[in-house]
C-alpha cells in the first residue's frame, strides 16, 4: 500500500514538473521572440522576409568596402613613392614614406567609412 501512494504521489510530481517546465519554456519562447523582435528594428534591414541573410551580406559589403579602402591608401602610396623613386632617383625613401602615408590615408578612409570620426564630433 505503500507503493501505491508513493506512485500517485510521483505522477502528481511529474505532472507539476513538467507544468513548471512548460510554463519556463513558453516564458523563454516569449522572450526570444521579443529579442528577436528588438534585433530587427536595430540593425535598419529593409524588409523582413531577408532577416539574418540580409543583415550579413550588409556586414560582408561593409567588410569589402572597408578593407578596400585600406588596401587603394597603401596601394596608390606605394604607386607615388616608387614614381617619385623612379624620376627623382631617390630610391627607396620615396617609397617608404609614401607608403607610410597611403597607409595613414587609408586608416582615415576607414575610420570616416565606419562613422567612428563622426561620432566623435558630436555630428
Amino acid at each position: 500500500m505503500a507503493e501505491g501512494t508513493k506512485g500517485s504521489g510521483n505522477s502528481d510530481q511529474s505532472s507539476s514538473d513538467e507544468a513548471a517546465l512548460s510554463a519556463r519554456l513558453g516564458n523563454l519562447d516569449q522572450r526570444l521572440s521579443e529579442f528577436r523582435g528588438n534585433r530587427k528594428v536595430e540593425t535598419d534591414q529593409p524588409g523582413a522576409e531577408g532577416g539574418d541573410g540580409a543583415a550579413k551580406a550588409s556586414a560582408m559589403a561593409l567588410g569589402f568596402r572597408l578593407s578596400s579602402e585600406l588596401i587603394a591608401g597603401v596601394v596608390v602610396g606605394a604607386l607615388i613613392g616608387w614614381g617619385i623613386d623612379h624620376v627623382l632617383s631617390t630610391s627607396p625613401w620615396g617609397m617608404i614614406v609614401f607608403v607610410l602615408l597611403g597607409f595613414t590615408a587609408g586608416v582615415v578612409n576607414v575610420i570616416r567609412s565606419a562613422g567612428a570620426a563622426s561620432d566623435r564630433t558630436g555630428r
